[in-house]
């Protein structure tokens, strides 16, 4: 069972004075038949759930979270990181009994879930990043993947494929999450070749279209020929990408649709994985983690099939790069290495495997990015 939420709902909820106390009689609401549901489960997406991309991959999810008998699922899209979140959320909580939400963009977490999640003690927030810390309340807890690693693995083709020796990436922000796929992109590709450099552009935003088309047509001019992004719809990046000529690496989801006859590989969340394997905990009344992770191994992310164009001597890296990965322990930064502006990251021997919590604070680029993180 499926409903989907309103604007004009959210403005209800902030107009309606005593709305709890009427949430609470539950069959005089409007929208009591949710409550038959032995758990009412819902998700929020920060923007359209069809953008190719970071809101399409979590909307895959709950569609998987949907097939769960005993499970209603309540869903709002284009909810911005605002206080219209935290009346999204008491929207899902009050009208539809939810005690399972998913807000899954980056800025719903500070302040809007911290600042509900004390109020609604009985109802488990879980955010989709790196945030939650010991000090946070209980009842939130952190999700996310190492998607690093398939970006690792796109490096490694564009690493094959690229002719310039200059790969590119459009990127939102130089949050840590973002910095480590920038740095593992280029790491991939340095593994085939130590010459090739990454430039990087940031826009600003995780969704700017006309941003995302300037820097990739600015990429394109300064002789990228391999291009991958991390932004909420790389839709704009992949048919701008291809329409310059330009090999493409995915994000989020499988964008091959878009231009396949370009598309090499991807880096893909498989949240459908997640987001069950959390709701079936729940519905036996275990207790979900506060600080959940996987990878490859766990089935958190997943690879796009390999485009036609990657040639043989790429399929037959990536796959033997995957399958180290998939034994767990791989390091993608390691020493010597160095950052671009000289620091040392890891002296020779040092490491830092794809489960190192150190990580999720990167603050750098590597040695080989052209860009800056100010």
């Amino acid at each position: 069972m499926t409903s989907f939420l309103t604007p004009n709902r959210r403005q209800f909820l902030t107009r309606t004075a005593g709305l709890a106390g009427l949430a609470a009689a539950g069959s005089a609401l409007p929208f009591g038949a949710a409550r038959a549901a032995s758990l009412t489960v819902g998700f929020i997406y920060v923007g359209p759930k069809d953008d190719y991309g970071y809101n399409q991959s979590h909307a895959e999810g709950a569609a998987a979270v949907k097939a769960i008998p005993g499970v209603t699922v309540v869903e709002e899209e284009r909810v911005p990181e605002t206080v219209d979140v935290q009346k999204t959320m008491e929207s899902m909580i009050n009208f539809d009994g939810a005690s399972l939400l998913f807000p899954t963009s980056f800025g719903y977490f500070d302040p809007h879930i911290l600042a509900l999640a004390p109020k609604n003690p009985k109802v488990r927030f879980e955010h989709c990043g790196g945030l939650w810390t010991a000090d946070k309340p209980k009842n939130v807890g952190s999700y996310f993947g190492y998607i690093g690693m398939g970006q690792y693995l796109n490096g490694v083709v564009a690493g094959h494929m690229t002719k310039s020796k200059k790969i590119g990436f459009v990127a939102a922000k130089p949050i840590p999450q973002v910095l480590l796929n920038i740095n593992s992109f280029l790491l991939g590709a340095r593994s085939v070749d130590p010459t090739i450099t990454c430039q990087v552009i940031f826009t600003g935003e995780w969704s700017l279209a006309v941003k995302e088309a300037e820097a990739t047509n600015a990429l394109a001019d300064q002789g990228v020929d391999v291009v991958t992004c991390h932004v909420d719809g790389p839709k704009v990046v992949m048919e701008t990408g291809a329409g310059r000529g330009m090999y493409l690496c995915g994000y989020h989801a499988n964008q091959a649709p878009l231009a396949p006859a370009k598309y090499l590989t991807g880096a893909e969340w498989n949240w459908a994985k997640v987001y069950t394997d959390m709701v079936n905990t729940t519905l036996k009344g275990g207790a979900i983690n506060n600080f959940v992770r996987g990878g490859l191994a766990e089935g958190f992310i997943k690879m796009s099939p390999l485009g036609s164009a990657v040639s043989e001597p790429a399929r037959k890296q990536f796959e033997s790069v995957k399958a180290e990965i998939i034994k767990g322990g791989y390091a993608v930064i390691k020493g010597p290495l160095k950052d671009n502006k000289g620091n040392v990251i890891a002296t020779q021997g040092q490491s830092f495997v794809e489960t190192d919590v150190a990580l999720e604070g990167m603050n750098y680029l590597v040695d080989g990015v052209v860009g800056s993180t100010s």
